[in-house]
């Protein structure tokens, strides 16, 4: 009875942290929010040392490329388009393992880029949402954008 327990114990924390709930969900643009309390998101907008992320200032040849820009931020790992507008896009970052999304959120704000990043579920992201973001921040230096 205990072995059955133990063994059912990890699909229930799993399950548990499943997004299957969140698929049908729709979100809004939360590119000019700060982050929650949760260590789980990383933003240009925030100012809190955990959570802040340094300027994306454009040079005039990324200011004449918001499409180009786009395109390197659906490159990023596991990256599918959630949302996009006309200064702004959603990419929605899948998880290779377990599935998890997070938003991956860029709204071009005249010579400078907002950047947000959050995971969707669960408490921490150890560090995944910065990752991603400084992954972005090196193509667009690559790219001569920045």
């Amino acid at each position: 009875m205990t072995k059955s327990l133990l063994l059912l114990l990890p699909s229930l924390v799993l399950a548990g942290c499943s997004n299957a709930d969140n698929e049908a969900l729709v979100f809004s643009d939360r590119s000019l929010e700060s982050c929650g309390e949760k260590p789980n998101c990383v933003s240009t907008i925030d100012s809190r040392p955990d959570f802040y992320l340094s300027a994306f200032q454009l040079n005039q040849q990324g200011i004449n490329n918001w499409e180009a820009i786009q395109k390197i931020a659906l490159s990023l790992p596991g990256a599918s388009l959630g949302q996009q507008n006309e200064h702004y896009i959603r990419v929605e970052c899948r998880s290779k393992f377990f599935g998890f999304v997070d938003d991956f959120e860029v709204r071009l704000d005249g010579g400078k880029l907002i950047v947000r990043s959050e995971s969707r579920t669960g408490y921490s992201d150890f560090g995944v949402n910065r990752e991603r973001a400084e992954l972005f921040r090196a193509r667009l230096s690559e790219a001569g954008y920045l």
